[in-house]
């Protein structure tokens, strides 16, 4: 029988786990298309992500428009004159709406933040439609690997600021501040718009701002104790069976109820 070798201690580590194995796939194949997923789309083109949309976040519209400095009328002509060409894009930078950078920027920004959504655990089924390609155009590509490392940085860095989930569906309870305690200019723009109705993702398409970075501060401000953490219900003492009356008395042709319903009580008390 041949022996098989122990792993030497010099043998790297295996590295961690891909956040969607279709994606990595894709990613070696150099494939072009769109993978779809119950939370998001990500683009591919020679398998590097082009561009990503959730219905979690706000799209690249919104960024530029609510959350920069592009006016509304700007973007939609664009998708008027370029999105059946789909080099939206293209248009906004050549017709001097925005700089080449600052579009950038933003689209990297609409990328991790969807595909932070899109990538999420348990977010069911995927499927890829190979050729499909999304109207925005050729902005700048990411590698899929960086896409899900950065996705597994985000979900870390959610649970070492402040680990608790339910803080990113539930509506912003703000919370008055202690004696002393300074507020940053962007977590007092927050909280004035959080109403106690407000999810985060409510407040990011308010804000115009990514939707991974409202629950970031939502999460730091209830760290800082500036906004209620809603907690999971505690699971209630499991429900004590009540005791059976002995066998004789089950067996018994005429039951003297009145005389069993003490001893039942009897035995209650007693344990």
């Amino acid at each position: 029988m041949t022996a098989t070798a122990a792993p030497s201690a010099s043998s790297p580590a295996p590295g961690p786990a891909a956040v969607s194995p279709l994606l990595t796939r894709l990613a070696a194949e150099r494939a072009t298309g769109a993978l779809f997923r119950e939370r998001g789309t990500l683009f591919l083109e020679d398998g590097r992500v082009v561009h990503a949309e959730s219905p979690a976040t706000p799209g690249l519209d919104v960024l530029l428009t609510t959350g920069g400095g592009l006016a509304p009328e700007r973007w939609t002509e664009a998708v008027n004159q370029a999105g059946a060409r789909r080099q939206v894009a293209r248009f906004l930078v050549d017709s001097g709406g925005m700089a080449g950078g600052e579009l950038e920027i933003c689209h990297l920004a609409a990328i991790f933040d969807a595909a932070f959504f899109a990538l999420s655990p348990g977010s069911g089924p995927s499927r890829f439609r190979r050729g499909a390609t999304h109207w925005i155009g050729s902005v700048r590509s990411v590698p899929a690997e960086a896409v899900e490392r950065e996705t597994r940085r985000r979900r870390e860095l959610l649970d070492a600021v402040w680990p608790y989930p339910l803080l990113d569906t539930s509506p912003v309870v703000p919370r008055p501040a202690a004696p002393g305690q300074t507020v940053t200019a962007r977590q007092r723009i927050l909280l004035a718009r959080a109403d106690g109705v407000r999810t985060p993702a409510d407040l990011a398409w308010v804000l115009g701002r990514p939707a991974f970075h409202t629950l970031l501060d939502v999460r730091r401000l209830a760290a800082a104790g500036l906004v209620e953490t809603p907690y999971a219900p505690a699971a209630g003492p499991e429900p004590v069976p009540e005791p059976s009356l002995p066998e004789w008395m089950t067996q018994s042709q005429s039951p003297d109820v009145a005389l069993l319903r003490r001893l039942r009580d009897a035995l209650e008390a007693s344990l």
